[in-house]
């Protein structure tokens, strides 16, 4: 009888102790935790760099259509990134004057990255004859970075070369 009175007390004490500590995070304290934060996320930078990258790796082993694709998920990812922030900083303007400064630079930074892809895929455009659409993506760069800046002249020097514009700019 005095043994039935100790199990109770035993699935008390046993019963309590192997759900203690069950979830382990890598995060010291769960409020510092953001789902975004790491390398694999899929609304950054660094992903469209990854796509840029894959794209490359297939263009030097022959498989151009591949790259295409890959180059085409760069752009758009890029063109959302930059619309996002784009948002951001038009609504926190005049609220909070921290934000909008970020979003600027990463947005800056988008804009370059998304240059590249536009630069690549045109590149790419050429190369199977297309120029016709390679010449939207040439002038989107131009738009985007401004004739003044490296990637610009080098869109420009593209349509000149393609017979699109004639005038060298000497910007």
């Amino acid at each position: 009888m005095n043994f039935l009175k100790l199990i109770p007390i035993l699935l008390i004490f046993f019963g309590n102790f192997p759900y203690k500590n069950l979830v382990h995070a890598e995060v010291k304290n769960p409020k510092d935790y953001k789902v975004l934060s790491n390398d694999n996320k899929k609304l950054s930078i660094s992903n469209v760099e990854y796509y840029l990258t894959q794209g490359d790796k297939f263009i030097k082993n022959g498989d151009f259509d591949k790259a295409k694709d890959s180059y085409l998920n760069a752009r758009k990812l890029a063109k959302q990134l930059a619309s996002f922030y784009s948002d951001l900083n038009t609504s926190f303007k005049g609220v909070d004057a921290r934000i909008p400064k970020e979003m600027q630079i990463k947005g800056k930074e988008t804009l370059q990255i998304l240059a590249e892809s536009n630069k690549r895929l045109a590149s790419l455009y050429i190369k199977d004859e297309k120029p016709d659409v390679a010449v939207p993506l040439l002038v989107e760069t131009i738009r985007i970075m401004s004739p003044d800046s490296k990637e610009g002249r080098e869109a420009y020097e593209r349509l000149i070369q393609l017979g699109f514009v004639e005038t060298k700019y000497k910007g």
